[in-house]
């Protein structure tokens, strides 16, 4: 039995779960998040706990046991707390900014490359434009905008610049050791 999927998904003060056969609906002070489960997944509420099982022991039921419980239990932190990832802008000349909806980097291109919010995403700048803070209630959405920033500029291995999770290491190499 899977060990994630076992563990229950206790509900915070002020969000409301709707479960309707596969279909789950979360509500929250931060809004509202909806998503179909597989069939092989079935979702029960009791006092303020959402459990998840399985209908069978097949493959398929073990593999996506864990996922389901693991996707619902983000819907519920997604609207109760919300999610956010933090993006470190490092090189000479490299800055961003946000303009309404839309995130401009400078980041060594001819141009500025801007990206547009998807819904739900919002976009802050702190750190003087060297620092992008990605937040919003669903975290898969969250995770995959904040990709697409990295993507821009990935972080480089010889002199490090480049867009970067915060915290994340990048390994450096030593380059040529030149004549001597």
């Amino acid at each position: 039995m899977s060990r994630i999927g076992k563990r229950p998904i206790e509900i915070p003060k002020g969000v409301t779960v709707n479960i309707e056969g596969r279909h789950v609906s979360v509500k929250g002070p931060k809004g509202q998040l909806e998503r179909t489960l597989p069939e092989t997944s079935i979702i029960a509420q009791n006092n303020g706990i959402i459990e998840v099982q399985r209908q069978s022991d097949s493959r398929v039921a073990r593999q996506r046991h864990g996922l389901c419980r693991t996707l619902v239990a983000n819907m519920v932190e997604g609207v109760s707390k919300g999610y956010e990832k933090r993006l470190s802008i490092i090189g000479i000349g490299y800055r961003s900014q946000v303009q309404g909806t839309t995130l401009v980097l400078n980041v060594g291109y001819s141009k500025p490359v801007e990206i547009v919010a998807s819904e739900g995403i919002k976009f802050e700048v702190a750190e003087k434009g060297l620092e992008v803070i990605v937040s919003g209630i669903n975290k898969e959405i969250v995770g995959n905008v904040a990709a697409k920033i990295r993507a821009v500029r990935p972080p480089e291995v010889y002199k490090g610049k480049g867009i970067r999770y915060k915290g994340e290491y990048v390994r450096r190499k030593a380059g040529k050791a030149g004549k001597k």
